[in-house]
């Protein structure tokens, strides 16, 4: 199969994209030079609220980069043929999503040059330094993982990295969950059901980029999707953001039959002012039921515009998700003395604020635009393209 994703008709249309998402990625690198020249005073963040905007563009793109991956492993660790034929583009959407959510996260840290020594000096006693580990062996595995998945001799070693890299991306989505589940200074974190909710979590945001993905290349090269892999994805989309629904349920519930939680959950659910109407209208709402009603609508469901349109709503939803836990969870207090009164200078037991900055916003976008930018110019110089032709596709 020649490689077709970029057509040399549209060879002019895809360098103005090109140029266009280059523009975001400068954007994003100016907006980050100006919050290290000028401090974070320049940020809506503080010290109470230190994980802002960017960080929720960061754990967006990471998380979804684990569960993109899932495609490829459907098809060469559980031996689907027609997921098997989009293993290439899922991992190298992994690769590209974890390289933007890392630019992100280290930009907007401050001092990225000191990254090679927690990268040369391992603590074993902190999860941000697992983590880091975890994303290096991660892209290590996924690299291999494509090595074997397009050079036909390496073909047969494909299902044994396939199921390694299985493991890892499970190893990276917990490791992820972890750093807010041993996370104990917020009334928020703390518990040990945020990394199997962060696992589900990357399923379906991850799909839901892929499905995106695929309509657009699917859509520039004047090529239809087959009804019954359409039908497929969109059930396991829809079964994903079904079980994110559940562990929400369940996390809030959890936290309900606490005491300790009452007020935390009170704050998030009823009177939490934008967190709560996130909540509800922008996860609960937009980014979970109308992406079901569309996924099990009889008429609606076997559109592909309409399938995009709930992939799109179910990423929306994934940032409002994010916004509520990361921003939410940082701007109610820690209740360190349970059923007393404080008050100091320190604003011990305030609602703490929080308003998003233009630079905070331009960094999270141009780490989205780094991640679309390596996967476009990958998509033009080798071939990614879904192929099922030397794929049985059956009901």
């Amino acid at each position: 199969m020649s490689n077709d994703v970029f057509r040399k008709s549209k060879d002019g249309a895809f360098y103005f994209v090109l140029g266009v998402i280059g523009l975001v990625v400068l954007a994003g690198l100016g907006a980050a030079f100006y919050m290290e020249h000028y401090g974070h005073v320049v940020t809506g963040m503080t010290n109470q609220i230190v994980w802002g905007l960017p960080h929720v563009f960061a754990i967006f793109l990471i998380v979804a980069a684990s569960g993109v991956l899932n495609v490829a492993s459907i098809g060469s660790v559980f031996g689907k043929p027609v997921y098997k034929a989009r293993g290439p583009l899922a991992g190298l959407l992994a690769i590209a999503m974890l390289a933007g959510g890392l630019m992100v996260l280290m930009l907007d840290l401050g001092r990225s040059d000191r990254l090679i020594i927690a990268m040369t000096y391992l603590n074993l006693k902190s999860v941000f330094a697992l983590n880091v580990f975890l994303y290096t062996v991660f892209f290590t595995v996924v690299a291999l993982y494509l090595w074997t998945m397009l050079d036909r001799k390496m073909h047969a070693y494909s299902k044994y990295v396939g199921f390694a890299a299985f493991i890892w991306r499970l190893a990276l989505t917990t490791g992820t969950g972890a750093i807010f589940g041993f996370l104990v200074a917020r009334q928020a974190y703390g518990t040990a059901l945020l990394a199997p909710m962060f696992i589900i979590m990357s399923f379906s945001f991850g799909l839901a980029v892929f499905m995106i993905v695929q309509a657009v290349m699917y859509s520039w090269n004047d090529r239809v999707l087959d009804e019954v892999i359409l039908h497929r994805l969109k059930n396991l989309l829809a079964t994903f953001v079904a079980a994110v629904l559940y562990f929400t349920v369940v996390y809030h519930m959890t936290n309900l039959y606490f005491a300790k939680q009452t007020a935390f959950e009170h704050f998030i659910l009823i009177d939490g002012g934008v967190y709560t109407n996130l909540f509800w209208f922008g996860q609960i709402l937009l980014g979970t039921l109308a992406p079901l009603a569309i996924l099990f609508h009889p008429g609606l469901s076997k559109r592909n515009g309409w399938i995009v349109t709930a992939s799109m709503l179910v990423i929306l939803g994934a940032f409002a998700q994010l916004y509520v836990l990361l921003i939410g969870g940082q701007a109610f207090p820690l209740s360190i003395f349970p059923s007393m009164v404080e008050s100091s200078s320190f604003f011990d037991g305030q609602i703490h604020t929080y308003s998003p900055s233009l630079p905070e916003f331009l960094l999270g976008m141009g780490g989205i635009a780094a991640a679309a930018l390596i996967t476009a110019i990958a998509a033009k110089v080798l071939n990614f393209m879904p192929d099922d032709k030397h794929h049985t596709v059956s009901h």
